[in-house]
């Protein structure tokens, strides 16, 4: 076994003090750019509650998020998407869930962000925490145009756990290779993953999770005191 660290971190309500793939849908709306807005705020809420109640599938959420981008080129949703950031994500990351990074960055811990949001949504996000490497649900992309679906296996729940094996083994690495993993997450969707590494933490835990991690005696951190919507 080497010296070598691994560390994972969920996004939403865990490095972010909300929920980008709410937001993303939220800002699409009032812009008016996801059809009747009204419409589209309230199914954008009704998905929210899914989730919290623990119904949501990933198909479900695809089915209206990835939905959003489809009607739009590419070069279009770039752009709304830099506004999205400059509006909404930058001024939400705050300095400690910087530093948290940083930590194990500057440590040369290979690090990823490992979410259930699209890549479409993240990526940007990822790269401005300075996370190199970003396992999320791929929006399928033909022919210069999203479709709508999903391609291949969601980063979620138990998919995050094959998501992040598979990525692995593109380096030519495995578990084995690490003296060390690191998972940080808020939200009990993501046990299997925390139950995976070596060293698992919940970050601004929904009630659910920091029950679970207090009997598991996991570490609780909170890098925020007040989220900006209701997603755990």
């Amino acid at each position: 076994m080497t010296s070598r660290r691994l560390a994972l971190f969920d996004l939403d309500h865990t490095l972010l003090p909300l929920d980008s793939d709410y937001q993303w849908a939220d800002f699409m709306a009032r812009t008016g750019r996801a059809g009747d807005p009204e419409v589209a705020r309230a199914r954008n809420e009704d998905l929210m509650a899914q989730y919290n109640a623990g119904n949501l599938t990933a198909e479900a959420a695809a089915a209206f998020m990835l939905g959003l981008l489809a009607p739009h080129r590419p070069s279009d949703l770039a752009a709304w998407h830099e506004a999205f950031m400059q509006e909404v994500i930058r001024p939400s990351m705050t300095e400690a869930a910087i530093q948290l990074v940083e930590s194990h960055l500057q440590a040369g811990d290979l690090c990823a962000v490992v979410t259930a949001t699209n890549t479409f949504v993240t990526a940007p996000i990822a790269r401005a925490f300075g996370i190199p490497h970003l396992i999320a649900t791929d929006p399928e992309y033909v022919a210069g145009r999203y479709t709508g679906r999903i391609e291949g296996v969601p980063s979620f729940k138990e998919g995050k756990v094959t998501r992040v094996n598979a990525w692995l083994d593109t380096l030519g690495l495995s578990w084995q290779d690490f003296s060390e993993s690191f998972f940080y997450s808020d939200s009990m969707n993501d046990v299997p993953l925390l139950a995976e590494v070596s060293r698992p933490f919940a970050v601004n835990p929904s009630d659910a999770l920091r029950k679970y991690a207090q009997a598991q005696g996991w570490p609780i951190l909170s890098l925020f005191e007040a989220t900006q919507d209701a997603k755990s």
